[in-house]
């Protein structure tokens, strides 16, 4: 005795398991971003790559992380490069991540592993350690910093190392 089986497909489409749940709604490659406060340009952000969450309001950079800063009037003022930035796009703020460097136009050098950008506030700030490099190429150390956006009103929370003064500059 033979028995013959025969399968019956459905005309449904076969699912492929995998979740929408934690990926992006939005990517991009080689992008160009621009920040603004109040209508103005406040930064212009290059990336890599670019991860965008609507819901979180959030966007990942993750591929070398360029941001120009603009004043009040729209000037240049600054420049930061890091590995990666995350930006709260309701807070309107940003973290950048990893090999942190910050050049103004004044001269001014930061470098640090994290920094947050506060464009409402128009402060930069980090808890981690920094190196500061002046105008007049003083290099000081420390942990934690604050400052404008520019560079230019700045403080270092806990100084670090020594400082040695030149018998001319007494």
């Amino acid at each position: 005795m033979a028995f013959a089986t025969f399968g019956c497909e459905t005309s449904d489409v076969k699912r492929t398991g995998e979740s929408r749940i934690g990926r992006p709604d939005a990517e991009s490659w080689d992008v160009i971003i621009t920040l603004t406060n109040e209508g103005a340009k406040r930064a212009v952000i290059r990336s890599g790559h670019l991860e965008k969450y609507n819901k979180q309001q959030y966007i990942l950079l993750d591929q070398n992380v360029d941001a120009d800063f603009f004043n009040k009037k729209e000037i240049y003022t600054t420049n930061l490069i890091s590995n990666i930035a995350e930006v709260d796009e309701e807070e309107d703020f940003m973290v950048a991540i990893g090999d942190v460097v910050v050049v103004s136009d004044s001269g001014v050098t930061l470098f640090t592993d994290t920094l947050s950008w506060d464009n409402v506030r128009e402060k930069v700030f980090t808890n981690d350690s920094v190196v500061f490099i002046t105008e007049n190429q003083d290099t000081l150390y420390g942990i934690g910093f604050e400052s404008d956006v520019e560079l230019n009103n700045w403080k270092i929370l806990k100084p670090t190392g020594v400082f040695h003064e030149d018998k001319d500059e007494k």
